[in-house]
C-alpha cells in the first residue's frame, strides 16, 4: 500500500464528529448528501446487499461475475481489514490515496461541523466517488442492519439481496430473529426484486410480509432457486434452467448458499453461464477461511497449515465448524481474539469438537477487545483446552513448538484478521 498518512489523519479527525460510533438514523446522511448535491441519485444501477453472514462473500462473487462479462462495478464494503481503501472500489480498482483524501476533505467541508458518525460520512464519500466515476453497476454492502443503515438511501436500486439472517448486534437491531429480520428487510423497496438466501422460517415470514406490502417480487432460496452439491459440482436451478458449475473457490460449505444467491442475482440481471461460473470460481474475499501461504507469520512456522477467518457470531462459528469437518483430518488449534460485544460462548461451542487447544489473545489497538484471559475462560467453559497468549506470533510459536505440523486457525474478529494481514504483509 502507498503512504496513507494523509487519509489516515482525515479519517482520525472524522472519528470525533459524533460522540457515538453507531447511532442508527438516516437524518444526518440525508442532510450531508443534500449538501453534496445528492450523489445517491446519480449512481450506476445499484445492487444492495444485507444479511447477518455472507454479505461480503456474496458481493465479491457478484462482482467477479460482472467483471468476467466485461462490465465494471463499483463496490462498497465494511469493515476494512488492513487499509480503509479496501472499502471503496471504483470500477474494479481500489480507490487511490489521492482520490480518497480529496473526497474526505470535500465531505468534511460539506458537513460544516455538524454531528455525523464515521460510517455515515465515509459512506457519503463513497457514494460521491461512485457518482463521478462511470461503471455498469454499484454494489453496496449494508454496514449494520439495513433499515437505518447509511447505505439505505437509494430509492430505486436495481436489485436487493438478503443473505441468511441470524442473531447478532442485538443492542442495535433487536433481541429476536423477527426483529432483526425486520431491520434487514428495510432495504426492500417498492417494486424492486429481492433475492433471498436460506432463512429461518421466522425471518422469512417477516421478509415476505414487507415484500408483499411493497409489491417487491421475491426470488427465494428453496422456492424460486435451488442450489446443491452433486458429485463435486455445484448444481444451481431456477426458472431459467439448470447450471452445472464448479464448487466455489471460497472454502466452506456455507459458501454454496452464498454462491447460490450470487448466481440467482446474476441470472436475474441477465448474465449468462460464463459470468455465473466466474462468480463461483474467481471471487476473492480475504479473511473468510483464507489459507495464508506467504509472509513472516507463515515463515515462522514452516510446517504449520495456517488459516485466517473473521467470523465472530454463533452462525460464523457454525460455518467454520462445518468447514473444518469437510477438511482432511489434522490436529487443529485456534488463536482467538474477540470483541466484548459478541456472544463468545455461542461462537465457540460449535468449534469445541474440532479444536485440540485455543490460545486467546487481546486484539491490538482495539478498545472493545475482550481481554485474552476472559476469552480463555470462555473457551474452557465451552470445553476447549485454553490459555492466554501475549500475541498471535507468540501463540503461533508455542503451537508450532508442541505440534510442528498442526493446522492453526486465527479467528474471532475481522479486527484481529486485519491486524494479522497487516503484520503478515
Amino acid at each position: 500500500m502507498t503512504d496513507t498518512t494523509r487519509s489516515d489523519a482525515l479519517l482520525q479527525r472524522m472519528m470525533a464528529f459524533h460522540p457515538k460510533i453507531i447511532d442508527l438514523t438516516l437524518d444526518r446522511v440525508h442532510r450531508l448528501l443534500a449538501a453534496l448535491d445528492h450523489p445517491e441519485r446519480r449512481l450506476p444501477p445499484v445492487i444492495h446487499v444485507a444479511g447477518t453472514n455472507g454479505k461480503g462473500s456474496t458481493q465479491a462473487m457478484i462482482r467477479a461475475g460482472i467483471e468476467a462479462a466485461g462490465q465494471r462495478a463499483h463496490a462498497y464494503t465494511s469493515p476494512h481489514l488492513a487499509w480503509f481503501h479496501e472499502r471503496i472500489r471504483l470500477a474494479g480498482e481500489l480507490i487511490s490515496e489521492d482520490a480518497l483524501s480529496a473526497l474526505l476533505d470535500e465531505c468534511i467541508v460539506a458537513n460544516g461541523g455538524e454531528e455525523v458518525t464515521f460510517f455515515e460520512i465515509t459512506t457519503c464519500a463513497a457514494l460521491l466517488a461512485f457518482a463521478r466515476t462511470p461503471a455498469d453497476f454499484t454494489l453496496l454492502e449494508v454496514g449494520l442492519g439495513g433499515r437505518l443503515d447509511a447505505t439505505n438511501v437509494v430509492d430505486q436500486p436495481r436489485l436487493t439481496i438478503i443473505t441468511p439472517v441470524s442473531i447478532d448486534h442485538q443492542q442495535y437491531l433487536g433481541e429476536t430473529l423477527p426483529e432483526i429480520a425486520g431491520e434487514k428487510a428495510g432495504i426492500i423497496k417498492r417494486g424492486v426484486p429481492c433475492v433471498v438466501g436460506p432463512q429461518d422460517e421466522a425471518a422469512l415470514s417477516v421478509i415476505e410480509a414487507r415484500a408483499a406490502r411493497l409489491g417487491a417480487p421475491l426470488l427465494v432460496h428453496g422456492q424460486h432457486w435451488h442450489v446443491a452439491v452433486e458429485r463435486g459440482r455445484m448444481i444451481f436451478q431456477d426458472e431459467n434452467g439448470l447450471l452445472d458449475l464448479p464448487l466455489p473457490n471460497l472454502p466452506g460449505p456455507h459458501q454454496i448458499q452464498n454462491a447460490g444467491a450470487a448466481v440467482a442475482a446474476l441470472r436475474h440481471l441477465g448474465f449468462g453461464e460464463e459470468a455465473c461460473e466466474a462468480a463461483v470460481s474467481r471471487a476473492y474475499w480475504p479473511a473468510r477461511m483464507q489459507r495464508l501461504k506467504h509472509g513472516p507469520l507463515v515463515d515462522s512456522a514452516p510446517g504449520v497449515e495456517l488459516w485466517l477467518d473473521g467470523g465472530h457470531n454463533p452462525a460464523g462459528g457454525e460455518a467454520i465448524a462445518a468447514t473444518l469437518s469437510a477438511m482432511a483430518p489434522r490436529p487443529t488449534h485456534a488463536i482467538c481474539g474477540m470483541l466484548n460485544t459478541k456472544d463468545i460462548g455461542g461462537y465457540l461451542r460449535p468449534l469445541a469438537p474440532h479444536l485440540q487447544s485455543l490460545h486467546a489473545v487481546s486484539i491490538p489497538g482495539e478498545a472493545n477487545t475482550l481481554p485474552a484471559a476472559v476469552t480463555a475462560e470462555a473457551a474452557q467453559a465451552a470445553g476447549i483446552k485454553a490459555s492466554a497468549a501475549t500475541s498471535v506470533a507468540t501463540a503461533l510459536a508455542e503451537i508450532a513448538q508442541d505440534d510442528p505440523n498442526a493446522r492453526v486457525l486465527i479467528c474471532g474478529s475481522l479486527y484481529l484478521a486485519g491486524t494479522v494481514l497487516r503484520e503478515n504483509g
